[in-house]
């Protein structure tokens, strides 16, 4: 099973999918940013820390019991990095940086953390190039990461891009194994920023039109689980609901899992509780997807 993947609710589902599933994964990078000579890839260490069982579950994302020295050091000196990164997870980007200016490719480099983890499972960037997630906002254009954790979302967004994404290409040992896959799965990520930038590279999205696939609603009733999704999906011109999200994935979904509380709401749905406040909650919800690839 393949799973698409960008950070918060789908590591979540991995750390409990794991238990009762054989999946690889695809990995939204368009959020992507250089901070103080390190790339960050936010979505990736997420899906990487929570198969390892360090992510900081508070947050879900960053290392539990993590420190932040350097970073409050760096703020003595004078220097704001702008947003808050922990001593262990710097040592994360540090090693990442190191093999990419090695020479090395992206899909390399995470494959040297995600072993540097214990971490068994195969996890792809969506593509080698830089891809950026722009955020058009009545204040003008800002990359996503200002917008969300710099700005905490507070600006009204009229439109979002992501820049650079008509030179990305599917890294080619993606390209092999998603032509032999037949099982996808979409986590319960943000649609548009998590998603949408991994269905935008090449023809990744038309690649899915002969596959199953399963995707997970992260939102519930006309909230989002977490996150910016409603500001997003508005800009985006769909509405805030399951039904939004349905219609983000209409040219290729099979079938959407919905909360309890939305069943019935949308055609070609099925409901249980998406809920996952832990890891319990996490394997319940991965036996229940898995059992629907056999509906499909």
């Amino acid at each position: 099973m393949l799973v698409l993947s960008g950070g918060t609710g789908t590591p979540k589902l991995l750390q409990g999918l794991k238990e009762v599933a054989d999946f690889w994964v695809v990995v939204n990078t368009a959020e992507d940013v250089w901070v103080s000579g390190n790339k960050i890839c936010p979505d990736i260490d997420s899906v990487i820390y929570a198969l390892a069982e360090v992510i900081d579950d508070g947050k879900w994302w960053g290392i539990k019991g993590d420190t932040f020295i350097t970073h409050e050091r760096l703020k003595a000196l004078g220097f704001d990095e702008g947003m808050m990164i922990g001593d262990l997870d710097r040592a994360t980007h540090i090693l990442r940086s190191e093999v990419l200016r090695a020479g090395k490719s992206l899909c390399d480099a995470t494959k040297a953390v995600a072993n540097a983890y214990g971490v068994n499972h195969e996890i792809f960037p969506m593509c080698e190039e830089e891809v950026s997630t722009i955020v058009v906002t009545d204040e003008g254009e800002m990359h996503f990461q200002e917008f969300w954790v710099v700005r905490k979302g507070e600006p009204e967004v009229k439109d979002v891009y992501f820049k650079g994404v008509e030179r990305a290409k599917i890294p080619e040992e993606v390209k092999m194994r998603l032509e032999r896959e037949d099982e996808v799965l979409i986590g319960p990520s943000n649609p548009i920023t998590s998603i949408m930038p991994i269905l935008s590279v090449e023809d990744f999205r038309k690649k899915l039109r002969d596959k199953k696939v399963v995707a997970i609603s992260p939102i519930i009733g006309k909230t989002p689980v977490s996150g910016p999704a409603g500001k997003l999906m508005r800009a985006k011109g769909y509405e805030v609901s399951p039904k939004g999200v349905a219609d983000v994935y209409a040219d290729f979904l099979d079938l959407l899992v919905v909360d309890e509380s939305d069943e019935g709401v949308v055609e070609k749905s099925v409901a249980t509780n998406t809920i996952m406040k832990s890891k319990e909650d996490a394997i319940r919800l991965g036996e229940f997807v898995v059992r629907l690839f056999d509906r499909v």
